[in-house]
Formats: C-alpha cells, structure tokens, sequence
C-alpha cells in the first residue's frame, strides 16, 4: 500500500506541470522553529529555511499572532484604493534601517522578482537611460526582466528567449575562481576597477542606468567579495551618475549577523532590494531607495494590487521586531561563528571542500573533485544532498555548477538541532569520501 506522501506524488505528477521543481520529494503538514514534519510523520532538520525565508523560524509565534491579528481585521483593500498605516509604518522602519544618512523611500510588492523589475523600472526613470548592468553567477528572479539579469541559463534561461534589452553583464568578485586568473590580494581588486574598461567596451556611462549586485550571489554559489570590493563599486558608480541597485532577497532580513548583509562592507546604496525573510513566510518585498530616484516615476508608474497586503505589513513588523529587540541578530552571529568552525573542521578532514565562504550563517562549502585544478564536484553535492535528506536533513546546492551546498537554516534553532544536522553532514561527507 502506498504511503500519503507517494499518494500525493502521484497526484502532483498527474496536476500539476513539471515546471515548478521540487529538491525533495517531503510533502510538509506542518513546520515550527527548523523542524519539517511530512504527512508520513516523518521528522526533518531544517538547513534550507523555504531558500532563505524562515530566518526567525516556521510559525514564529509572534508572526502567527500578527497574521491571525490583521486577518481579524482586514486581509485585502489594496493600497491604492484604501490606504493603511500599517503599510506606511513598514515603509518608515525599511528607511530607517536601510544604510545611509540620507533621505529615503520604500514601496512594497508581492516577490523578490518584482523588487528587481521596480528597482528597474525606477533607476531607468529617474536617469533617463536603459542600461543595466549585472553579473556573471547573479541571480534577480524568474520574471522576464528578472531573468534577463539572471546568469544561469539551465534551468531559468533555456528555452525563454529572447530577454530584455539593455542588459550587460560582466564578472564578479569570484575570488576562488577569478576569470580575471588574478589573486587577492596582490590583485588590488581589479575586477572592481573592472567597471571603468567595462564602460569602454560595452555599455558608455551615460546610456547607464545602475549596476544591479547582491552582495553575496545567493543562487549563484554564495560568492562572497572581498572587503574593499563594493566600496570601489560604489564610488565609480558615483563618479558616472551610474545608480548602484544592491539585491538583498536572500542575503537580508538578518541572514548574515547584520540586517542588510551591504552593512558588512559599509556601503550605501541608492537602491536596495528586500524579500524572502522580511515577513516571515508570507509574500512581500520591497524596495527602498534615494527620495529623488524613489520619487521620480510619476503618479500611477509603480504599484500592484496585493502590493504590500495589510497581513504581510503585519507579518513585516512583527519579523523586524523579532530580530532587532529579541536578540535574534545576536543569534544570527553565534551561529554564524559556530557554523564556520565546524565547516573549517570539515574543510580539514574532507578533501572534497575546496573553500568555505559566506559571512554569518549565510556560509557555504564548494565541491570540487581536486583542490589543484577545483574541476566542480557536481555529481557529489547532488549525491550529498540526497543522502542527508535520507537520514533527515535538508539542505540545497547552488552555484552555476550546482556544486556549492548552502546553508539556511532558522536562526531560532536549536543548539541540539545544529549539532544533529552537522553530524549528519559529516556522516553523509564521510561516506562520499569512501567512495
């Protein structure tokens, strides 16, 4: 007899189109904190977080309060229609967090991808010209402007063309794989300084709008920059009136110790993109910016119907409350600290690990088949991931190679939790190792 879950596979087939993928084949009927349970009652440790969205913990208590709260009250009028404090609140406390001492703005949206299409939509107005420029590993989403800034062609590509014009893409801050084939430090940064040849040979300043960056490429490998990299970035961009969009859907919201991950290397900004984690689960986004670029499209140019729904603004304030006065920040840090040096350890022990990166519990370890030549081990991480699936565990690859295995688990887990699902780690490498 078929178990519920393999039941409900076979529904799935049968209804729903092969296009929306699936990493685990765990049909889940309920979650609280990291823990998974499917509808077969079995218990799984939670490393993937919904890719980067339950950073203060499946049904956080003060979140499920908020949500039952607004819910009681109003769900939906739209914001166009009838305006809510609520919305406007989330608005102000997103400009006040969001680095820079200068004046800002915030609107709200459903998804990440919609954040990058206004953050768009937005610098191209208020510059007055149509270049966007991005990066090689960079992922912004699957919607068509999205995707045309996004790099990797299989899956999010293939198939969909043509993209977008006016997009540009040039290399980024791959340190363990410069395409440059230079070495930090003696490489003073170069692909930084990169931007200013890039303006000669494909795009001229003046046809360009912003350069678009994650901080840390979430999708695309958890490539982390150097320190001195996204200062560099910034002030070219300021020298060419170039807008400097930072995309942080995934690395935000707490993810790597700080609020806005940007922070680490002490940038502002013009435009910086929010999501995933922001409500806690439920679909909202947002992009905060310079008043005089925020304020530049006219009356009517920016907006959405569910744009900023009241019981995501609630699930918001309740999310920002969460990690900036109950010390979840703080504990976004420890175990940013405890992961790094059990991933150092392992780092030491398995041969695999060809570099430990990310920052704060936003933090990664790269496949390879041999540390000299860092072929990428793809076959491995996807072997690595099924088999800790297998004893409970979830976790997903990324990289334009799939061969990089991140970490994203809920802030809120246990110290007991963490250990148990390292050690299934360790165990899973080790058997990798043997073969």
């Amino acid at each position: 007899m078929p178990t519920k879950s393999e039941h409900l596979l076979k529904q799935r087939i049968e209804n729903v189109p092969q296009g929306p993928f699936n990493i685990t084949s765990a049909f889940i009927e309920k979650a609280k904190g990291a823990l998974l349970t499917d509808v077969n009652g079995r218990e799984l440790i939670d490393f993937a977080g919904g890719i980067g969205v339950n950073n203060v913990g499946h049904c956080n208590p003060k979140v499920v309060t908020a949500i039952k709260d607004q819910a009681d009250k109003f769900i939906h009028t739209c914001f166009h229609v009838g305006m809510y404090e609520i919305y406007v609140d989330l608005a102000a406390k997103l400009n006040d967090l969001a680095p820079g001492d200068f004046p800002k703005m915030t609107m709200l949206a459903n998804s990440g991808a919609e954040a990058v299409e206004n953050a768009v939509k937005v610098a191209r107005y208020a510059k007055k010209r149509p270049g966007i420029i991005c990066y090689e590993n960079a992922f912004h989403g699957r919607t068509y402007m999205a995707m045309s800034l996004t790099s990797k062609i299989k899956p999010y590509k293939l198939g969909f063309e043509p993209f977008v014009p006016e997009v540009y893409r040039m290399p980024f801050a791959y340190c363990y794989r410069c395409p440059f084939g230079l070495t930090y430090p003696g490489c003073d940064v170069f692909c930084a300084d990169y931007l200013e040849d890039f303006f000669i040979t494909h795009v001229a300043p003046e046809a360009t709008a912003a350069v678009i960056a994650e901080p840390i490429q979430g999708e695309g490998g958890f490539i982390t920059p150097p320190p001195e990299y996204f200062p560099k970035l910034q002030q070219i961009c300021q020298k060419y009136d170039v807008a400097l969009i930072v995309d942080e859907i995934q690395s935000g919201a707490g993810r790597t110790g700080t609020f806005f991950a940007i922070e680490h290397w002490g940038v502002a900004p013009d435009l910086i993109l929010s999501a995933k984690s922001l409500a806690g689960g439920m679909p909202l986004s947002a992009l905060t910016g310079r008043t005089e670029l925020m304020n530049a499209p006219h009356v009517g140019g920016l907006g959405g119907t569910y744009g900023g729904n009241p019981v995501s603004c609630r699930a918001a304030l309740a999310v920002i409350e969460i990690l900036l006065e109950d010390g979840l920040l703080e504990r976004a840090k420890s175990l940013g600290r405890a992961l790094r040096q059990r991933f150092m350890d392992l780092q030491k022990k398995y041969e695999i690990i060809g570099e430990v990166r990310g920052k704060g519990p936003m933090l990664a370890l790269e496949l390879v088949k041999d540390r000299e030549t860092r072929v990428p081990a793809t076959e491995a991480a996807k072997l690595l991931v099924e088999k800790c699936f297998e004893k409970g565990l979830v976790l997903l690859s990324c990289g334009n190679y799939s061969n990089v295995i991140r970490t994203l688990m809920p802030f809120v887990i246990t110290d007991e939790q963490l250990d148990k699902g390292l050690s299934i780690l360790e165990e899973s490498l080790r058997e990798l190792d043997r073969v």
